[in-house]
């Protein structure tokens, strides 16, 4: 079978999944991706270019979505290659959030396709409005947040199927989309994601953390307030009072991933460090900048405590891994973490806008840890469950309407990993 993927920062979400087609001989995989794409063994990796452009003279409303034209053109391009070559994909499953997916059904028409419904903008219930201190939207900004949605629709009604990671996800897509959206989560490591009581982890200053110590970790992309920095900021110093023994781990970029950017010449991080810093011992605040996995991990198997925020919005893998880690899990009570967290049954939930009842639940775990254990325990039971790698990719085979290939199968051709 002849299977193609399409994400600009490929493999990304299909990381999993593609791996797993290009393991059975039997199976071609291709993989189009802009020059951010990265190669997986056995996947034929074609990266396009964008070319800059102006959009100023394009009116407001339009300017996402002919971005994302332009993008689709570039696609387009290698698609064409593609066909020229003699490539005909059975099955294409691509991301539809930048454009990409726009032009398969014209260039590919008997293939089947599945698109990866990974959100829908909306003005009301999710991210927007949904914290006071963000940007309040009139009317126009409203039509240009609906209008943001247009490629996914377009893409989603010539799809055969979606895939989208949790139910909440699917649940932000209009209704009448809904029937033909499978939730299939992308699936973490169960084997490599495993508690470590003998775990060490190195700070830069020399320090060396272990499960011994009162460890507080918070971990985003990017630290901005869509994934709650600024509520976790203000909750430290309360949290350093407590606990005269505790050392917070943040591990995150100065840059922005969702939502808007900062004012200019500053960064989020800079923002809300400057606002609590004269009530910081920022002898034990440790700011880390993008892991290596493998360090990552390590810090997630010394945490006494691992706080998880995030507005309304894409549930983020951190958490599932930090639950696979056995890690007690402090979150806030937001609908996308209600879903993998029930409070006192697997974590600790809280409201997101109350920076002092965080403060308290996370001083609770770090005083008795004992009496939060078993909720480490059931958080790694739950992402067994729910999102253990093995099963998630049944999953998807199966609704792709896949088979897996025996254990130890290997082939595919060699990457072509060009530049089109």
């Amino acid at each position: 079978m002849n299977i193609l993927f399409l994400h600009n920062n490929f493999p990304a979400q299909f990381q999993n999944l593609a791996q797993e087609l290009a393991s059975n001989p039997s199976h071609r995989v291709v993989a189009i991706g802009s020059e951010t794409a990265q190669p997986v063994p056995n996947v034929d990796l074609l990266r396009y270019r964008t070319p800059g452009y102006d959009v100023s003279p394009t009116h407001p409303f339009a300017r996402r979505f002919d971005a994302e034209c332009r993008r689709a053109t570039a696609v387009l391009y290698a698609l064409s290659e593609l066909r020229a070559s003699g490539f005909a994909p059975d099955l294409i499953v691509g991301h539809c959030g930048w454009g990409e997916t726009l032009p398969l059904r014209s260039v590919f028409p008997r293939a089947r396709i599945g698109i990866y419904c990974e959100y829908y903008y909306r003005p009301e219930g999710q991210d927007v409005h949904f914290d006071a201190e963000g940007p309040q939207l009139g009317v126009d900004g409203v039509i240009a947040l609906h209008c943001k949605n247009a490629s996914t629709l377009l893409s989603l009604a010539e799809a055969d199927f979606g895939l989208s990671p949790t139910e909440w996800q699917k649940q932000t897509y209009p209704a009448e989309y809904q029937a033909k959206i499978h939730v299939v989560h992308e699936g973490v490591d169960e084997v490599r994601l495993s508690p470590d009581e003998e775990a060490r982890f190195l700070l830069p200053n020399g320090e060396l953390l272990d499960r011994g110590k009162e460890i507080v970790t918070f971990v985003a992309r990017n630290l901005e307030p869509m994934r709650g920095y600024h509520i976790f900021m203000r909750a430290l110093p309360r949290i350093l009072d407590a606990r005269p023994e505790a050392q917070v781990v943040i591990v995150g970029g100065d840059g922005v991933s969702y939502g808007p950017s900062p004012p200019e010449g500053k960064s989020w991080k800079s923002i809300y460090l400057d606002e609590v810093a004269g009530r910081l011992d920022l002898s034990r605040v440790h700011f880390l900048p993008y892991l290596p996995y493998d360090e990552y991990v390590r810090l997630l198997q010394v945490s006494r405590t691992h706080v998880y925020l995030t507005f309304p919005f894409v549930l983020s893998w951190s958490l599932i891994e930090a639950m696979a880690l056995g890690c007690v899990i402090v979150a806030s009570d937001t609908a996308p973490v209600r879903e993998a967290i029930t409070h006192e049954i697997n974590g600790l939930l809280t409201s997101f806008h109350d920076p002092d009842a965080l403060a308290d639940q996370v001083a609770r775990v770090l005083s008795d840890p004992v009496a939060f254990v078993q909720l480490g325990r059931a958080a790694r039971a739950t992402a067994l469950g729910r999102y253990a790698r093995s099963a998630c990719i049944a999953e998807a085979m199966e609704r792709l309407g896949l088979e897996r290939p025996e254990k130890g199968a290997a082939g595919g051709p060699e990457a072509l990993r060009k530049v089109v």
